[in-house]
């Protein structure tokens, strides 16, 4: 069987090196009993390795070529090689609504949708491993105060706690990407509410990062007009990258009550 070539409209990268196929392999172990699905398997080089940990397994692979060699070195997987687009697919049908670990080297040109769509089905990824680009891995699990640190960082860290595992370098691939990798694990945290409206809060932090130059009360003048009282508040004179998860939901609740009683006045 000849070997599948890696497509740049995929954003395909095949890793080479079986060792640090192996580590990512096992970076699902801190989630042990769990189906795992593998997002973007290609030609099986992490797919070997999560194989003879004896869980369920599922891959999903949008290639058609690679689909057809999976099919032919992996034929113990029969049905559970899915030829689908990740992004488009309805993940609670996947194990019978149940739990399941998420993990793959990732597309590089979507993994941030990727991520945005565990958030969706946050209650049934209760952890997420995986190689994406270094840049990417590195906003996941930026801290207040870092230039790294923006939306992606805040809505994972709402739910998820971010670890940082280790760089995979460019040599280890075919074709070499033009960036460093890493290696992450996102595991669920305690978080079963935020504590405020989920859809204000991710507007906010959306809005005001998309304007992350400007002070909270110039980037959020869209959703609160500066002239109310409330964006007096020294809060407002901050940047978003100065704030924590847990600051944007205290603000999301001071500004949902703000429009709120804005509301009231307009009505009465």
């Amino acid at each position: 069987m000849k070997l599948v070539k890696p497509k740049k409209f995929l954003g395909q990268h095949f890793l080479k090196d079986l060792q640090v196929a192996q580590d990512i392999a096992d970076t699902v172990d801190a989630c042990p009993d769990l189906p795992i699905l593998e997002v973007g398997p290609g030609m099986g080089v992490l797919t070997q390795f999560l194989i003879p940990k004896g869980r369920q397994l599922k891959v999903v692979e949008l290639d058609f070529e690679s689909v057809v060699y999976l099919r032919e070195n992996f034929a113990q997987l029969g049905d559970n090689i899915i030829e689908k687009d990740f992004l488009r697919m309805d993940l609670a049908e996947l194990f019978d609504g149940k739990p399941f670990v998420l993990t793959g080297n990732y597309p590089y040109n979507i993994s941030s949708q990727i991520f945005f769509k565990m958030l969706d089905y946050k209650d049934l990824i209760p952890c997420c491993t995986g190689m994406i680009q270094k840049e990417v891995a590195e906003r996941i699990a930026a801290s207040p105060g870092n230039k790294t640190y923006g939306i992606l960082s805040i809505l994972i860290q709402a739910w998820y706690k971010v670890e940082y595992l280790f760089t995979v370098h460019e040599h280890v691939f075919n074709p070499p990407p033009k960036v460093k990798s890493a290696v992450i694990r996102m595991t669920r945290n305690e978080t079963t509410d935020l504590g405020c409206n989920e859809k204000l809060f991710k507007q906010i932090v959306k809005t005001t990062f998309n304007q992350r130059r400007k002070t909270l009360r110039n980037s959020i003048s869209t959703i609160l007009d500066k002239s109310h009282p409330l964006s007096a508040d020294a809060i407002f004179n901050k940047r978003p990258e100065q704030l924590s998860v847990e600051d944007f939901i205290d603000l999301t609740n001071r500004v949902e009550q703000a429009l709120a009683e804005a509301r009231a006045n307009t009505n009465q």
